[in-house]
């Protein structure tokens, strides 16, 4: 025995950091960034495993940062926390998902492992050939409204070791440090950007809907990424009654279902007659509606598909435009590289999945900008923007590996190939 309240072992605290460290993120209130942390590392991590395992670990206030939502559309408010809290939410995220992991439900995606959101899509993609109706759930304002009573009982329900609910406790009412200095102390959520916010959620929502929806409509499958939420319904009638039924559910534990961005779609394709007012429906950056599509037969007709979302074009056109390449002058062909790649190929692999042609505009964007750089840098291409599509070919041609998007590029550098 160590004489401290909790076990707690010291290697769980080590792990923790590397999850950390690897994530890397911004400093908390305390202004300490990963690699101040890591100075002295030993100590720090000490103090951790110390406090927590005396039970005397309080959490620091979590700093409130507005960031844009992902695949764009609006923003929403991050949490930050401290690196030290960080790593004490780690281990204990990482203690209660090994016995809730096995627990989840199988159509459950969000940040559990195994498990991506390309997954989700994928099985989502699938279901729409087979079930006509869709209803698109979007929760106000999940995170900031969750329930702490009801996260607590679920923690304790499953929880390994006492030392887990306390702690969960007591981040769920960790002081919130606004932007203007101000400190609130919430009485619901949490905050969206901590390493234990994920799998309590998923947690709540394993109970609130996943199990809730399995057990009162057996028929009804659905695909959940943490709060983003398609249910897949054999009938406009049934897809009302099971929407009229979760909005219930839901306003229960004191749950808003969006009014103006929840709806109930068809999926209409050259095998479904008729139409509704919803036709299409966004999931996880992915806009699902009727395309041209080609048959066994090479023959055309219409089919229900994903394909990469406008919103999600306009938030990665933003970025490129915000790289501002034409004023990178000092910069060479491998640093420009070094810098774009590993953005651009996270881009391909995702978005790249489900008709990855629609991608086309965005990656001819990207030579443009290039181009814009070579008549900056180079005299002798300034005003003369043909001679430097010339030589971005010869480039592209002489090292197609050289950028992540040249793989889909014709040797003119203009024309992208269908990928």
């Amino acid at each position: 025995m160590s004489g401290k309240s909790f076990e707690i072992d010291k290697w769980q605290v080590w792990d923790a950091f590397q999850v950390v460290r690897g994530n890397r993120g911004a400093a908390g209130v305390d202004g300490v960034s990963v690699e101040e942390f890591e100075k002295d590392l030993k100590n720090n991590l000490y103090k951790i495993w110390n406090r927590m395992s005396s039970g005397t670990y309080f959490p620091p206030a979590v700093r409130a940062v507005e960031i844009p939502k992902p695949h764009g559309g609006g923003t929403r408010m991050l949490g930050v926390p401290t690196v030290a809290d960080r790593v004490a939410q780690t281990v204990a995220a990482k203690a209660l998902e090994l016995v809730v992991e096995p627990v989840f439900h199988q159509d459950s995606y969000g940040y559990r492992p195994g498990r991506s959101q390309l997954d989700a899509v994928g099985l989502c993609r699938r279901r729409c050939w087979r079930y006509d109706w869709v209803i698109d759930l979007d929760i106000k304002e999940f995170f900031g409204t969750v329930p702490h009573r009801e996260i607590v009982v679920a923690v304790e329900k499953h929880a390994p070791a006492r030392w887990v609910s306390l702690y969960v406790q007591r981040w769920l009412t960790a002081p919130i440090r606004q932007s203007d200095g101000s400190t609130v102390i919430p009485e619901k959520g949490t905050p969206q950007g901590s390493a234990i916010s994920p799998v309590l959620a998923n947690l709540f929502l394993h109970y609130a809907f996943d199990t809730w929806i399995a057990r009162e409509f057996p028929g009804v499958v659905f695909e959940r990424y943490c709060d983003d939420v398609v249910v897949h319904c054999r009938s406009e009638q049934r897809a009302r009654e099971v929407l009229t039924a979760i909005v219930t559910r839901l306003a229960g534990f004191g749950l808003e279902v969006h009014p103006g961005k929840t709806k109930i779609v068809y999926c209409k394709d050259d095998n479904r007659g008729g139409s509704s007012m919803h036709e299409r429906f966004t999931f996880l950056g992915y806009d699902f509606r009727a395309r041209s599509a080609k048959n066994e037969h090479g023959q055309l007709f219409m089919n229900f598909l994903p394909a990469v979302s406008k919103d999600a074009m306009v938030a990665m056109g933003k970025q490129v435009r915000s790289w501002h390449l034409g004023r990178r002058v000092t910069f060479m062909w491998k640093d420009l590289a070094r810098w774009i790649n590993p953005i651009v190929a996270g881009w391909l692999n995702y978005y790249g999945r489900y008709r990855a042609f629609m991608l086309n505009p965005l990656l001819y964007r990207i030579n443009q900008q290039l181009v814009r750089w070579l008549t900056q840098k180079y005299k002798r291409f300034r005003r003369r923007q043909r001679k430097a599509w010339k030589a971005l070919a010869e480039i592209a041609q002489a090292y197609p590996r050289l950028f992540s998007h040249w793989r889909h590029v014709t040797p003119d550098g203009r024309a992208i190939r269908a990928v």
